[in-house]
């Protein structure tokens, strides 16, 4: 089976012409799954689309977006737990199954994300954060909090232990994550990961290509 490979663009680019030259320049691929920002979802109609969040349902929630939403908007795939979202916005284990519950209601294909920050047990972090995964889940994403684009990706051997961790319990498609680029990506794979969840590495269309 062939690679997956998430890009997630974050909140970039700061603008539609960049974004649209972005998309451009992207070969389609059915093995890959552009995250943009949701403002920039039209833009991407010839490739496959992913959202960064969502929330519980639709109603009187400024800002959000819905499972409902993102269904009718024929996208398939929907990220949640991401570190950012825990760390910035302060999502706990408990609304993140929520949302998980939610997405998998819509037969959206959830990307679940774990992982620890420096100092952290790993073992321990990702038994905890795994209490969000729900049968049906399409992946689970390891991404070590502390590597998350800092350029000091995990060593591939050491993301296999939470890589047998996770299988072992989800039985289902592990992805890496963490200042992935087209220099160390295939040593991920060679490890037994499905594919990977690209952040910075995946707004450098060379880089991208190369992946590819």
């Amino acid at each position: 089976m062939k690679p997956l490979i998430i890009a997630n663009w974050k909140a970039n680019p700061g603008s539609v012409k960049e974004a649209k030259r972005l998309f451009k320049a992207i070969p389609y691929n059915r093995q890959v799954v552009i995250c943009p920002p949701s403002c920039y979802f039209y833009l991407g109609k010839k490739h496959k689309l992913g959202s960064q969040n969502c929330f519980l349902e639709t109603g009187a929630f400024t800002g959000e977006l819905s499972p409902e939403m993102l269904k009718s908007l024929r996208i398939d795939y929907v990220i949640l737990g991401h570190s950012e979202r825990r760390e910035y916005f302060k999502e706990t284990d408990e609304l993140i199954r929520e949302k998980v519950k939610a997405c998998l209601k819509e037969k959206l294909k959830v990307i679940l994300c774990v992982g620890e920050k420096k100092g952290q047990n790993t073992l321990t972090i990702l038994k905890r954060q795994l209490s969000c995964f729900e049968k049906g889940i399409f992946a689970v994403a390891y991404e070590p909090v502390w590597a998350i684009g800092t350029g000091n990706f995990c060593n591939p051997e050491k993301a296999k232990k939470a890589l047998d961790f996770i299988k072992k319990r989800t039985k289902t498609k592990v992805l890496y994550g963490g200042s992935v680029n087209s220099s160390n990506f295939k040593q991920y794979l060679k490890q037994g990961f499905d594919g990977v969840l690209v952040g910075g590495a995946s707004l450098n269309i060379k880089e991208l290509k190369k992946m590819i």
